[in-house]
């Protein structure tokens, strides 16, 4: 899976404590060898981020992405579930 990252994904990443940076990485990491892993708890998206998926990164962090096509995808967000879904 080849794994591509939006203009905000990057500046929310940056502002991340560096364990939890570190988190993302494992868990990125782990998505693009298989990205159902059960680690992961991948799942669909409903509301505003309809046709969107999200990855459990650590506790109460998750990543958002969207599928570009079968092979790619784009992570477009990343923040605690309070942040993201509001």
């Amino acid at each position: 899976m080849k794994v591509f990252f939006s203009k905000k994904f990057k500046k929310d990443f940056s502002r991340l404590d560096q364990k939890i940076r570190l988190a993302v990485k494992n868990r990125i990491q782990i998505f693009s060898t298989d990205p159902y892993h059960i680690e992961l708890s991948n799942h669909p998206l409903k509301g505003k981020f309809q046709n969107y998926r999200s990855i459990n990164i650590s506790g109460d962090f998750r990543a958002v992405y969207k599928e570009i096509s079968e092979a790619e995808v784009m992570f477009t967000t990343i923040g605690t579930h309070s942040q993201l879904y509001r």
